[in-house]
């Protein structure tokens, strides 16, 4: 015998549809005939098939433990990898380190393991998140490109979500990258400008001086933090947020990425040297994340700083 109180996310269901999903081994024509019997019961009464549930509802099942094993759900995500850098952490936010190579979403080929499934996991396993009790799944709201590191900021509820969303659009989450580029740059901080033009097809852009049809302003601050006789570490500030704005940019003015096989030197290539290392939260307003205003927060681990120590760039 079992018996179950409904709860909120199984109210409104049809008592079958209930018992088919969560018992793998009642065959749908014994479990018909044993409701006709009694032997399955709501709130201590007869019940039918097709009657709906509500919230706090007892059902019980006076059935044979043999047909009451409950079903063993399986989940795609719980396949995914449990590494996961995190740098900070609350009960509205995750900011995550992700390393080079690595999705932030799932894609054709590469489905199960991915920032996003080694995030719901994390929280799965932390029962802190319930895809069946949930009506919210744990999402991001930034992407890095998979050959480009750095940090994403997962949400863990729908109203962070939105304000985070709502704060990188409003340019109140300033970010801020490092990476490596080919020459030595001739002065040692610039507020640069231009004109961005992509190319859809191609997912390709092009960065030109003055501004051309389909064309969008572009501002990219540099600070230089070290030299090699023919390479430049940089610090990058993004001051408006265009597709491959970094790359496109600094190639513009003769200063490719290392490793950019797409808009550099080494053709087919495709490991820039880019690492989106830290975040400052400024925001101009009161919300429920406000207790993050003000804060910077910095990757550790960073694999570029590493390649760069170890005089990889020349």
């Amino acid at each position: 015998m079992k018996s179950f109180i409904i709860t909120d996310k199984d109210a409104g269901g049809r008592v079958d549809r209930f018992i088919s999903k969560t018992f793998d081994r009642l065959p749908k024509s014994l479990m018909y005939k044993e409701i006709r019997k009694k032997n399955i019961k709501v709130n201590k009464k007869r019940c039918t098939p097709e009657q709906v549930l509500n919230s706090g509802d007892l059902l019980e099942l006076y059935l044979k433990d043999d047909v009451l094993e409950i079903r063993k759900k399986h989940y795609d995500f719980l396949n995914a990898s449990t590494d996961l850098d995190i740098i900070y952490e609350d009960e509205n936010i995750i900011l995550i380190n992700k390393k080079v190579g690595v999705l932030c979403h799932p894609d054709g080929k590469d489905y199960i393991d991915n920032i996003v499934a080694r995030l719901k996991r994390y929280l799965y396993d932390k029962k802190e998140w319930d895809p069946e009790a949930s009506t919210f799944t744990p999402s991001l709201a930034n992407r890095i490109d998979r050959n480009t590191g750095g940090i994403v900021i997962a949400a863990k509820n729908s109203q962070a979500l939105k304000i985070i969303n709502d704060k990188i659009k409003a340019r109140e989450i300033e970010k801020y990258y490092l990476t490596v580029v080919h020459g030595k740059m001739s002065r040692p901080n610039e507020l640069l400008s231009a004109y961005l033009t992509k190319n859809e097809k191609k997912n390709m852009v092009t960065v030109t001086d003055n501004q051309v049809p389909n064309s969008k302003k572009i501002i990219t601050e540099y600070t230089v933090l070290d030299y090699y006789p023919n390479a430049s570490l940089l610090e990058v500030k993004l001051h408006t947020g265009r597709t491959h704005q970094i790359r496109a940019h600094l190639a513009h003015i003769g200063h490719p990425l290392y490793g950019d096989g797409k808009y550099g030197k080494e053709k087919g290539r495709y490991r820039q040297a880019l690492y989106s290392y830290k975040l400052h939260f400024d925001f101009s307003d009161e919300n429920v994340l406000s207790y993050l205003n003000s804060k910077t927060f910095q990757a550790n681990n960073i694999e570029l700083l590493d390649d760069y120590k170890e005089r990889k760039f020349k």
